[in-house]
């Protein structure tokens, strides 16, 4: 099968790799031309807790039409980009073409859908997924618990469990469910929780928890967001959004969320997306969402100063 990746960042180039690994014909596309040159010169270099090897075979190019042809396309891109991605993408998606983005946060379904034929489009949700770029052509990963795939409109089709198949014999533990949006919302919680409050106090995850004042903060943000998603009809797996958030912040104690590290290299983060989507759903629902505006203006006050940082 020919696979694209379009964005091979960190989580971009785990997938691009593994796919490469599995016999698959994999084309990236990518803006960072080091990156783009590293890996068509000598492969993309892949570490983690389980292996280290390098990946030769991945055709990357920075132009789009490279992903021609391609049978399955996988967005991997930051969320403010996957609209961009998914037009850069709409000639080259014919009939028999699955699309699916990835991304932390609201809004990537209808990034890609207003661009790509709805039949095309599948969301995914990463969970516990960790990786980062320690140059160009050379990515380290620390862990891959589970990809969540599903039909933007629900439901589990002979197309989605297809999808499924290919990343389950990619080495992923993938997964396919009929109601892909209660687990974007369910990530959503966590990542409100802990994204914004950890950026605008420059603390890690069990810092934030371990400070009585700054967590109760981060719970005003969830208690918000999870007002938001009962009025837009979400169903949760739980009853209790606390102890839920609690819970997975207690796992994750030592770690720092993606947000808070794009802050500490001067890069513009997801924040319109995770905190900053909360606010629009509030008025929407006549749902205040105090704590999820302030924590998204400071947040933006701070990007504010990342003289010439990429968005």
């Amino acid at each position: 099968m020919k696979i694209a990746v379009v964005g091979v960042g960190a989580m971009g180039s785990v997938y691009a790799a593994r796919f490469a690994m599995a016999g698959h014909a994999v084309v990236a596309v990518d803006p960072w031309s080091a990156h783009v040159n590293a890996i068509n010169a000598d492969g993309l270099h892949i570490e983690g807790p389980d292996e280290q090897r390098t990946v030769t075979g991945i055709i990357t190019s920075e132009h789009a039409d490279i992903v021609s042809g391609s049978e399955l396309i996988v967005i991997a891109t930051k969320a403010s980009v996957v609209g961009a991605a998914a037009y850069a993408v709409r000639d080259f998606v014919g009939p028999e073409t699955s699309v699916i983005t990835i991304q932390n946060g609201l809004g990537a379904g209808a990034g890609i859908a207003e661009h790509l034929p709805p039949k095309a489009c599948l969301l995914g949700v990463a969970d516990g997924f960790g990786a980062s770029m320690k140059g160009p052509g050379h990515v380290h990963h620390t862990a891959m618990k589970l990809i969540r795939l599903g039909e933007m409109s629900g439901g589990l089709t002979p197309r989605l469990q297809a999808v499924e198949a290919i990343w389950q014999t990619a080495g992923f533990n993938a997964q396919a469910f009929a109601d892909i949006h209660q687990l974007i919302w369910e990530k959503l919680l966590c990542n409100v929780t802990l994204s914004a409050p950890c950026t605008v106090f420059d603390c890690s995850v069990g810092e934030l928890l371990g400070d009585v004042d700054r967590w109760a903060s981060a719970l005003d943000c969830t208690r918000e967001a999870y007002a938001c998603a009962q009025a837009e009809g979400i169903r949760f797996s739980f009853d209790d959004p606390i102890a839920y958030v609690t819970k997975f912040a207690e796992l994750v104690a030592g770690a720092s969320p993606s947000m808070r590290l794009d802050h500490m290299a001067k890069r513009h983060s997801e924040i319109d997306f995770i905190n900053g989507a909360i606010p629009p759903l509030g008025k929407k629902h006549s749902i205040p969402t105090p704590q999820n505006d302030k924590m998204s203006d400071a947040v933006r006050k701070l990007e504010a100063n990342f003289s010439g940082a990429v968005k």
